[in-house]
């Protein structure tokens, strides 16, 4: 497991990085539906572990957002 950072942000911090998530989200999406379609199964399955960290993350965050 990872080693644990304490940051403290502000909300429109937060909701930047949940911007910028969602734009890398897009790409390794899109990155996955290209592999398959060169069926390239080793490289789909990266990029959808991928995306699924990164939503885990952009959820994480979005929680924040609205507490």
């Amino acid at each position: 497991m990872s080693e644990q950072i304490k940051l403290s942000l502000t909300a429109d911090e937060i909701e930047m990085l949940v911007d910028a998530l969602e734009v890398d989200l897009e790409g390794y999406a899109e990155a996955a539906d290209e592999a398959r379609g060169s069926g390239s199964r080793d490289d789909v399955a990266t990029f959808n572990e991928a995306a699924v960290r990164i939503q885990a993350l952009k959820t994480r965050l979005e929680a924040l957002i609205e507490q």
